[in-house]
């Protein structure tokens, strides 16, 4: 259970993780927010007394997103470099922000469809073109759009040539397999999904978004223009029931069954880690070569300020596959060479996105 110094020591770690990210203004709101929050706002006394993990639970980037929202709607600046303008927003806000720290982030950035697509071609490459995708902790569900983006990855193309967003990361190392594919299908779900389609929600999606990264909240509309086209194939549900369910569905002979995420797994219960590590599993053991199934994750070193894209493919022996290293918001994705690093994804303590 945190303590009010370890919850305020929080401020000073995502702080970091945004000096690492090139976000200074972010950084320098959670370090004005360390120094000026006190408990005599209801929401200060929350954060303060936040009683469990404030890293994992996302505390610091919850707060900070209620006043980017503050500052997009032109109400209040809370990065201008004032301590005690600061601690009045906060003081005449409370009501509004508050609210704010009910739920983790729904940061939901399409360009980490970068990263995905990476671990999608090295799965493609091994079963074929042919792809069912499954996505968890789907937040609005742009990622399920990664059939109707374009990628260039390293000179590597895929996707449609007319699609209304293209998606060109940085491309450090070798490219990825330049295999061809075509995602079939894509379904998501997520605990409290959000609907773009509502302005209310989608202005919520953008609060998320760093002051410091105007390219993202162009992409975050490009999106969602995408959604409002054509909607997405998204469910309010629990994780674990869902990938159970999904599993146990029929699948498409010469179709690979993809369990899909980024930025997720930190903010699942073990059980339910557990019981999708399990699920998996099982239906690996029934796995064919005209029936596949893979997963692909993205998910943070925290230790080290990155993201680490990891591939495991059934039927195989083959443990979980390091094949990228990827920005947190996808803005650059180093690509590796085999033999890859194979052990499943551990997740460390520090900071994240």
């Amino acid at each position: 259970m945190a303590d009010e110094p370890t919850n305020r020591a929080a401020f000073e770690v995502q702080a970091r993780y945004c000096d690492a990210m090139a976000a200074p203004r972010t950084a320098g709101l959670c370090r004005a927010l360390a120094r000026v929050l006190t408990r005599d706002t209801r929401t200060g006394d929350r954060v303060l007394g936040w009683p469990g993990e404030p890293v994992a639970d996302a505390t610091v980037l919850r707060l900070v997103g209620g006043l980017h929202a503050l500052s997009r709607r032109g109400i209040a600046d809370p990065f201008a470099d004032d301590d005690a303008a600061l601690a009045k927003i906060i003081t005449t806000h409370d009501d509004t922000l508050l609210p704010w720290l009910d739920g983790p982030p729904q940061t939901n950035e399409a360009q980490r469809s970068a990263g995905l697509m990476t671990g999608l071609l090295h799965v493609a490459a091994a079963f074929g073109p042919r792809i069912e995708v499954l996505e968890i902790g789907s937040s609005a569900g742009l990622n399920l759009l990664i059939g109707r983006m374009r990628f260039d990855l390293g000179g590597v193309d895929a996707g449609p040539a007319d699609s209304p967003l293209t998606i060109v990361p940085e491309w450090r190392g070798p490219p990825p397999p330049a295999a061809p594919i075509v995602i079939e299908r894509a379904r998501g779900v997520d605990i409290a999904p959000v609907d773009v389609r509502d302005p209310a929600q989608a202005e919520r999606l953008a609060g998320y978004v760093w002051v410091d990264n105007p390219e993202r909240l162009a992409r975050l509309s490009s999106a969602i223009d995408m959604v409002h086209e054509r909607a997405v194939d998204l469910t309010a549900g629990d994780a674990p029931d869902w990938v159970e369910a999904q599993l146990a569905a029929p699948q498409d002979i010469g179709t690979t069954r993809v369990l899909m995420h980024s930025v997720v797994w930190q903010y699942l219960p073990p059980r339910s880690r557990d019981r999708i590590r399990a699920a998996m599993a099982a239906a690996g053991t029934r796995a064919t070569r005209d029936r596949p199934l893979a997963w692909v994750m993205m998910e943070p070193n925290r230790d080290l300020h990155r993201h680490e894209v990891r591939v495991r493919c059934w039927p195989s022996d083959a443990p979980m596959q390091l094949v990228a290293l990827t920005h947190a918001h996808g803005a650059w994705v180093e690509g590796l060479s085999a033999p890859y690093e194979t052990r499943d994804y551990v997740m460390r303590r520090g900071a994240y996105e």
